[in-house]
């Protein structure tokens, strides 16, 4: 389950989707979760899921792998949609002491779970197709203005990245340490919630360690390169919008017009 967390995580390609800027892409991605919280019918749904999949396909990344991401989140999905379905008050279907299924909960209970996977689908695709480096540059440039008010802009979008970035790193050493703690006879599947919730307390111990550890070696090697802030620094590849980023943002232009008219 811990290795099915795509979020952070980046798939090396040389796609369309891998070469959109990364402002665009931040922007486009930040549209699109706006646009999925509004809609409510369901053929808007279908449409937006249709646009999702087709970036996943342009991407190249398999469709396993983008869909395993979705696996962290079923428990969610699965509690969301029952919270919904028992306590949406409407037309009863179905009735029994004080369970009461209603049709309005249903109907609830279904758009929660497209808004959920759609959602998870798209920022993952963010990050499997953005450099973390990238993604620093493209979030710094966007949040560039706030340097008037003397924000700190590249510290903001450095501690962005490393957070996203030491998400599969976190969830590998916690794997690891689960293994270890497994194999002297710990036992985390079996047991009601409220067991299994403090079977997994000795992991945070060794898990902050080594976060910690982390953090330490990570500050110790920025200083080693003198790094020193964002202040009189250059960057290697400067970002410049392309074709193909105005060709997408009118893709999604034209896509945002569907979706409301539906």
């Amino acid at each position: 389950m811990i290795k099915d967390i795509t979020l952070g995580q980046y798939f090396p390609g040389d796609s369309i989707i891998h070469k959109i800027d990364p402002r665009v892409k931040i922007v486009l991605t930040m549209v699109l979760m706006i646009s999925l919280l509004l809609i409510e019918s369901y053929a808007a749904f279908i449409l937006y899921a249709v646009l999702s999949f087709t970036a996943v396909f342009a991407s190249n990344i398999p469709i396993r792998y983008t869909l395993k991401g979705l696996k962290p989140i079923i428990f969610i999905i699965i509690f969301a949609g029952l919270m919904n379905i028992l306590f949406t008050p409407g037309t009863t279907i179905f009735g029994f002491k004080f369970i009461r299924i209603t049709h309005e909960g249903i109907h609830l209970a279904v758009k929660m779970a497209f808004r959920l996977s759609l959602l998870v689908i798209s920022t993952s695709l963010l990050t499997l197709t953005t450099t973390p480096i990238a993604l620093t540059d493209g979030i710094e440039r966007l949040f560039a203005p706030l340097k008037y008010i003397k924000v700190p802009v590249h510290e903001f979008a450095m501690m962005m990245t490393l957070a996203l970035r030491f998400i599969p790193t976190l969830l590998e050493e916690t794997d690891k340490i689960m293994k270890a703690q497994s194999s002297r006879g710990a036992d985390f599947n079996t047991g009601n919630i409220v067991k299994r919730a403090k079977s997994f307390l000795p992991i945070l111990v060794p898990l902050f360690v080594s976060a910690f550890r982390r953090a330490d070696e990570l500050a110790d090697a920025m200083n080693a390169r003198c790094y020193r802030g964002g202040v009189g620094r250059t960057r290697m590849n400067e970002l410049r919008l392309s074709r193909v980023d105005f060709v997408v943002c009118l893709v999604v232009i034209i896509f945002e017009v569907l979706l409301f008219m539906l």
